[in-house]
């Protein structure tokens, strides 16, 4: 009897289980198929978006490029109690923002921009996914990572600073934190390809300065032509320096008043950024 009364004990504890409204808790939901779940928990999104910063990137390591992705994605889901716990959690969202600002080469504008977008979503985002938008002292932290980290001088790159970065207390919309985070890349690249004319002028001995200030005037010239408001436009403008041109201003310059003087690669490449800085729109 005992073992029959035992499961007649089970089956009305099962209907009670069952029955609408009843206290006793209803058993979880059966296992939903693999594309429920990957809907479901956003995996599949994610998923697809890895994929497509992937072929963006093109790295040569795909594993290190999947494993850092998926390490930031962790990090910027993360939150923090406290002061000590805040600040940590904003270092991270700014760590992983310049890390979507890197991906790309600003020249690839479709890509550039959509991780510029993504970037500005994690900078504007607060804890629990709480929207806190932009301020200018977040946006100036990640103007000044930009130039420290792209070798910039001191000297040069509070000058563009002071330009384009806005009070710490005020709300950064979108266009203004695009407009600053390119000029700072374009002013990086800019640089980069004015050490380069020094290097040409400094092939047969210390650079003379009549050719460096030639090629500078130059460079002026090219960049009086560019769109102030559109800053990758000034190295679209100064890719119109052909060589015919740069030959002609040297050629003239070597062949003014003789001079024994010359010029250093600092000075020449300050000169350079000055000339571009000139150009540059200030915000606010």
């Amino acid at each position: 009897m005992a073992p029959v009364r035992l499961h007649a004990n089970i089956m009305m504890a099962e209907k009670r289980r069952v029955m609408p409204g009843s206290p006793v808790s209803r058993a979880a939901p059966g296992p939903v198929n693999e594309t429920e779940f990957l809907a479901q928990t956003g995996a599949r999104d994610m998923l697809r978006e890895s994929v497509l910063k992937l072929l963006e990137a093109r790295p040569e390591d795909p594993t290190a490029f999947l494993a850092d992705y998926f390490e930031k994605l962790w990090i910027g889901s993360e939150t923090a109690v406290g002061d000590k716990g805040a600040h940590l959690l904003g270092q991270q969202r700014l760590n992983r923002a310049l890390w979507y600002l890197r991906l790309t080469h600003h020249s690839q504008r479709t890509a550039f921009n959509n991780n510029l977008s993504m970037a500005y979503e994690c900078l504007s985002t607060g804890g629990r996914k709480k929207k806190t938008g932009l301020t200018g002292k977040i946006y100036s932290e990640v103007l000044s990572r930009i130039c420290r980290e792209g070798e910039l001088p001191e000297e040069v790159s509070s000058e563009l600073l002071r330009k384009i970065r806005c009070r710490d207390h005020e709300a950064v919309p979108f266009d203004i934190f695009r407009y600053g985070v390119l000029t700072c890349f374009v002013l990086l690249e800019f640089r980069s390809k004015a050490d380069s004319l020094f290097n040409v002028l400094n092939e047969q001995g210390p650079a003379d300065e009549r050719l460096s200030k030639a090629v500078l005037d130059t460079l002026e010239e090219a960049l009086v032509t560019s769109d102030l408001f559109i800053p990758a436009s000034y190295l679209e403008a100064g890719s119109k320096l052909g060589p015919d041109g740069l030959a002609l201003a040297m050629n003239k310059a070597f062949l003014g008043n003789s001079s024994e003087a010359v010029i250093s690669r600092n000075q020449f490449l300050k000169d350079a950024c000055a000339l571009f800085i000139c150009k540059v729109k200030s915000v606010g």
